[in-house]
């Protein structure tokens, strides 16, 4: 069987090499496993992430089912072991892709959920939610660890579908595992920090759609709905010691494991992104 990307010249280069055909409605987003796999999920308005394996002629291997309304956005967690799905209905699910099986749909946002991004250790989650807020959870146990608002008093659950001045529209990890990115419909685009409940710096954005960080983490990307790219210099810090070591560790260990290590409960607390 021919191997996937065949080899080509630069003449077949812009050749179209396979079209997926399965899904019923839009295609919303697409992402590849970041472990060099060439597997490919994709989320759809019908209700659907399909995962296809490109080195086998784009073959579906799996179906994943649970979303009740349109899916927006997917992530793979950075060792491909987990995905984030995010759409309507307030949903945020998580799945095992080695299983293929759903292991926790994750309670919190009150309006639709439309972006999602996990840090560089696997350690957090970001979503990103109509309800005006961005939440950092735990995936491994599903809790809430850091809320970042764009609207103050931020607004009660009966309300807050409708303060759409102030929807956010995408979320994304720097490379450092320190800093957020978010868009909002404020025209705003706002940098924060895990560790602060505050942005750190804030820039004038109109439009703003989407967002990601530059591999280096020293730029970030932001699109908008009029076809524009724009393009800024992000905070910088340089990690700290302790912070470097954490991630390192946090690549390799769950939540679960963490806890169990015979350390002071500080030190745990730190690992554990809860100080």
């Amino acid at each position: 069987m021919a191997s996937f990307p065949p080899r080509v010249n630069e003449k077949e280069i812009g050749k179209l090499l396979l079209n997926l055909v399965d899904h019923t409605e839009v295609v919303r987003d697409l992402t590849f496993a970041p472990d060099g796999s060439l597997i490919l999920v994709s989320a759809s308005r019908d209700k659907t992430l399909r995962v296809w394996d490109l080195k086998d002629d784009g073959n579906m291997m799996k179906v994943l089912r649970g979303h009740q309304n349109w899916v927006y956005s997917c992530a793979f967690s950075p060792d491909s072991s987990m995905l984030c799905s995010v759409g309507a209905s307030k949903a945020v699910f998580l799945w095992n892709m080695d299983k293929y099986t759903m292991i926790r749909k994750l309670e919190g946002h009150h309006h639709d959920v439309v972006a999602c991004d996990f840090s560089p250790d696997g350690a957090l989650l970001a979503t990103a939610s109509y309800d005006t807020r961005v939440y950092i959870w735990d995936p491994h146990t599903g809790d809430i660890l850091m809320e970042f608002g764009h609207l103050f008093p931020p607004p009660t659950p009966i309300f807050a579908g409708g303060a759409n001045d102030r929807w956010v529209r995408s979320v994304s990890f720097s490379h450092d595992g320190l800093h957020v990115a978010s868009l909002a419909d404020d025209k705003m685009v706002r940098f924060w920090r895990i560790d602060e409940d505050y942005p750190v710096q804030v820039a004038p954005l109109s439009n703003g759609l989407c967002c990601a960080f530059s591999t280096d983490g020293s730029v970030l990307a932001a699109g908008t709905h009029d076809g524009s790219v724009y393009f800024w210099a992000t905070p910088r810090q340089v990690p700290s010691l302790q912070h470097l070591c954490r991630m390192s560790i946090r690549r390799v260990m769950p939540t679960q494991e963490v806890q169990e290590l015979p350390i002071p409960s500080k030190v745990l607390e730190f690992l554990s992104y809860r100080i």
